[in-house]
């Protein structure tokens, strides 16, 4: 592939995680009327982001057999999940297949930053990722209206149903792919040497502290995104609003993660984590107080704006508690990427997971938690030693 088709490429496939996800909320009101009022639409999101903890084991197969058998083998689990669900005949085996589907686009994912790494160094790299995040930025804005315009013309089945037709074109455009990883790169399956690194790896404070910050962040966000659509509809009664406002927060997420690149080369990663965390802990501390003093729940659009607010500081955060969470890995970079991967996507949208079941007719546990985590990321920065000893 040149670079522009090469480029292309690589955005369509980053975007398949916001598309299986972003896509599909419009469509949840008339899938519980379809599988039952009862049914927790919300676990359709969240199995999707817990199928990432396969992404530590993509990892290690890229580097032994290739860029390109990770990723069609994450092509095919992301398609054969995304038609199961479609057509499921139980709920149980609905969320089955989406595990399924989020494994596979852990695996997408993973070797596509992959090769961008193998073809790309220096600036030319930095570019290229530059413009495949950019389309991975905009997923989240443009994916709620197409599939309310799918609704229009079809089913909440024909939703769930573009996702894994989509990936099935991406997949034979694979086709006009090589192989980036050459046999002579490529490293063995080396049990003792994995362990090792790995142990490594946790024994390092800077790894496990940013890594808890961006897992801890993870928990009120994966569990407002799986919730979204079930709080306009079912909480507020507002229906008509929500593809817009999801679209809406989209757009200042894409601001918070350009705004972001420059605060960190202008005051470095670890002051723009404290102040960003500081805010985070603020808003929370507001959206919990409005809760628990306006009414539960409250105001709509104050509720709007607080939570649209956390959601992006979020996204600002999670870039530079990667990069510091990784800075000293060194050659055990790869492992420590997909283990970091792992751990925020599972953990914290595991953790999610109960925090929406617990919104039934109540947003009090959604804003208890973002001031319960921002207390809890704001304690971890402001007692990382070396942060500390930079400030004095």
């Amino acid at each position: 592939m040149k670079p522009r088709e090469f480029i292309l490429f690589s955005a369509c496939s980053m975007a398949l995680l916001g598309l299986g996800i972003d896509i599909m909320l419009p469509a949840f009101d008339d899938l519980r009327k379809h599988i039952g009022q009862d049914k927790d639409t919300s676990k359709i999101v969240s199995f999707f982001f817990m199928g990432q903890i396969v992404q530590f084991l993509f990892g290690i197969l890229s580097d032994r057999f290739g860029r390109l058998f990770s990723l069609r083998t994450g092509f095919s689990l992301y398609i054969i999940g995304g038609f199961i669900a479609a057509f499921a005949p139980s709920f149980q085996v609905m969320l089955m297949a989406r595990l399924v589907a989020g494994m596979g686009v852990s695996a997408v994912m993973m070797s596509t930053i992959a090769r961008v790494r193998d073809r790309f160094v220096g600036d030319r790299m930095a570019q290229t990722m530059s413009l495949v995040l950019t389309v991975f930025l905009l997923t989240p804005i443009f994916a709620p209206f197409i599939g309310a315009l799918i609704l229009q013309i079809s089913s909440w089945q024909g939703v769930f149903l573009f996702p894994p037709l989509f990936t099935t074109i991406i997949f034979i455009w694979s086709f006009r792919m090589k192989e980036s990883l050459s046999r002579e790169d490529r490293v063995g399956l080396n049990l003792g040497e994995l362990v090792a690194t790995c142990q490594r790896i946790f024994k390092n404070p800077s790894f496990l502290r940013y890594t808890a910050i961006t897992t801890l962040l993870f928990i009120p966000f994966s569990s407002y995104i799986a919730s979204s659509e079930w709080i306009f509809v079912e909480i507020y009664n507002r229906k008509e609003i929500f593809t817009w406002v999801f679209a809406g927060m989209g757009v200042f997420m894409a601001i918070a993660t350009l705004t972001n690149s420059r605060l960190a080369i202008q005051l470095g990663s670890k002051k723009t984590i404290k102040y960003l965390i500081l805010l985070y802990f603020i808003f929370g501390a507001g959206l919990l107080v409005s809760t628990l003093i306006l009414g539960d729940p409250p105001v709509i659009w104050l509720f709007i704006c607080l939570v649209t607010v956390l959601t992006a500081l979020n996204v600002g955060i999670e870039p530079n508690s990667s990069a510091l969470a990784l800075e000293e890995m060194g050659s055990m970079a790869g492992i420590a990427t997909s283990i970091y991967g792992t751990s925020f996507f599972f953990i914290g949208s595991l953790i999610g997971t109960f925090i929406s079941e617990a919104l039934k007719r109540t947003l009090l546990p959604l804003s208890a938690s973002f001031l319960i985590i921002g207390l809890a990321c704001l304690v971890l920065i402001l007692t990382d030693r070396k942060f500390i000893s930079q400030k004095t």
